[in-house]
């Protein structure tokens, strides 16, 4: 897709499969916008929507095409790896990051619009890991605080879950129900109970019973590449919807290559590349929601006389504590068959390992899902973990469906070495592009150990077959713009405003100060809520 479908006053319908349109306030850029928000993902899409409701003006750009799930998706895993971020980025360090499907998305609706859908709460201690547990940094906001806007978000995106949640203090009940257990959801609640441990049905955003225009999940297994049908509950469907309603222009195909700022310091705009030319927006206030790796970059690409080393940028620590999450798992082979691939793929979790302090040589958590990776995932893990190719993988394949597996997601910690700076190499716009170092630390590797030894037991007690681990994979990505106590250890401030430029903002993964060990889109959706809150309070205040 090269052309922008968001044009003359509409947007893509998503809920009509013969290609409607939806009405859609646009803004001359001569107009100063209160509110420029760079990506439209679990951050800037919440953040769009909830600004625009709150009576902001708003106009979200992002990079990537405006898609119709029922028109423009298939169930094809090749075909669908246009929704990822597939641009040129230089990786490196001791344990180089795979980019890619598994943790960056380039469309309206960001990663959320091929995500797992597994919508976890942080841990309360997480938020104050230094203080309660001895490890990384607090956060400055209270889990209390966020515990209130967790509800809240679990009733926007309408998350289905289990009637009580056997972790944490307590929360309400979930808006759905759960959904009904495949058999590797089964198996995994059979290996937890040998061990000992509590699991449960995962609290997932795709609904279980129909939802306004959304129907209930078909089980076709295809939620990592995208929904066709529109049961999953992601940003495009969910809060791009909303902010259209609220009168907010989404700008797709739009490249934000650099923000403007004036004598005075404050940001007056961004720069952006859409239908072959440069353009600016004027606005009041500038949002970065490109998530861990491009908002770093786009801070860094901004450099300036008055601020040479890029936007928000006096403590140095833009691009630095990068986080990603420990993501390996543990295959074995049942006698009776499975068909892992029916149902969303993470049907059933624990999170004993989060919640539990005792027995541990590391710090940090992790928890674990059942799996259900299709054909073509389920060929690399064979290639990249075992090794197999020709008559050998052949073989292993035609055992699909008698396969068995649990994957972690593991809490790495914050490491200033660990971190998105800027390569001498440009893209298709000519920004250079993003470079990014990373290696494990000790504590990562005994935490990665420590899993593959508990998950491994599991697969053991319930009988399977030709077990094996994979070691090196990790996932979702955090940190890089981390929000903080003081100008001099963030970059931001709870709010996700920046310390350094008042009506700079920063509002995604990038500005958790630790990863925890749940999946993060609950959390970054979370967060926008807040910010959009405190933003209103601010205004009223007279303080924007």
């Amino acid at each position: 897709m090269d052309r922008p479908r968001a044009v003359d006053g509409r947007a893509p319908d998503v809920f009509d499969p013969a290609g409607g349109h939806v009405p859609m306030r646009m803004y001359p850029e001569t107009e100063e916008v209160d509110f420029a928000i760079v990506g439209t993902g679990a951050g800037g899409g919440t953040l769009a929507a909830r600004l625009s409701e709150l009576g902001f003006s708003v106009v979200a750009f992002d990079a990537g095409p405006y898609f119709r799930p029922l028109e423009d998706f298939a169930s094809d895993e090749t075909e669908q790896n246009k929704l990822y971020w597939l641009d040129h980025r230089v990786c490196d360090g001791e344990n180089p990051i795979k980019m890619g499907g598994n943790n960056s998305g380039k469309a309206v609706g960001g990663s959320t619009v091929h995500f797992a859908m597994v919508s976890l709460r942080f841990r309360p201690e997480w938020f104050r890991s230094r203080s309660a547990l001895g490890y990384g940094v607090d956060w400055p906001i209270d889990w209390r605080d966020m515990w209130r806007y967790y509800a809240q978000a679990e009733r926007a995106i309408g998350v289905s879950g289990p009637v009580t949640y056997p972790w944490g203090p307590h929360r309400p009940r979930y808006p759905y129900r759960a959904h009904e257990m495949n058999s590797a959801a089964k198996l995994l609640a059979r290996g937890c109970e040998a061990l000992g441990y509590r699991w449960t049905e995962t609290p997932l955003a795709t609904v279980s019973a129909p939802r306004g225009k959304s129907p209930p999940c078909v089980y076709r297994g295809f939620c990592r590449f995208g929904c066709s049908t529109n049961a999953k509950q992601s940003a495009l469907i969910v809060w791009i919807p909303r902010a259209l309603k609220a009168g907010a222009e989404i700008r797709d195909l739009a490249m934000v290559g650099r923000i403007e700022t004036d004598a005075a310091g404050r940001a007056t705009g961004v720069h952006y590349h859409r239908s072959g030319t440069w353009r600016f927006q004027r606005a009041r206030n500038v949002v970065v929601a490109g998530y861990a790796v491009e908002t770093p970059r786009l801070l860094l690409n901004s450099a300036n006389a008055r601020f040479p080393d890029g936007l928000a940028n006096s403590s140095g620590l833009v691009g630095r504590n990068l986080m990603t999450q420990s993501n390996q798992a543990a295959w074995g082979r049942m006698d009776d068959e499975v068909r892992w691939y029916k149902g969303p793929p993470s049907l059933a979790i624990t999170e004993h390992w989060n919640y539990e302090d005792r027995g541990k040589d590391f710090h940090g958590g992790y928890c674990w899902m059942a799996q259900g990776p299709l054909p073509i995932e389920w060929v690399s893990v064979q290639t990249g973990a075992r090794g197999l190719w020709g008559e050998r993988l052949r073989r292993e394949m035609m055992d699909y469906n008698h396969q068995i597996g649990v994957k972690m997601v593991g809490e790495m910690l914050p490491d200033e070495a660990n971190r998105v700076t800027l390569a001498d190499e440009v893209d298709q716009y000519g920004l250079r592009v993003a470079r990014i170092t990373y290696r494990w630390g000790d504590n990562d590797k005994r935490l990665i150990q420590h899993a593959l030894r508990q998950m491994m037991m599991s697969l053991e007690a319930i009988g399977a077959t030709n077990r094996f681990v994979q070691e090196d994979d990790t996932n979702h990505l955090a940190g890089t713009a981390r929000m903080g106590f003081d100008r001099d250890s963030s970059v931001v401030n709870a709010d996700c405003r920046s310390w350094d430029i008042p009506n700079l903002w920063v509002c995604d993964g990038s500005v958790f100060p630790t990863v925890g060990g749940v999946n993060p889109a609950l959390t970054i959706q979370t967060i926008a809520m807040r910010t959009a809150d405190r933003i209103k309070t601010l205004a009223q205040r007279g303080e924007l």
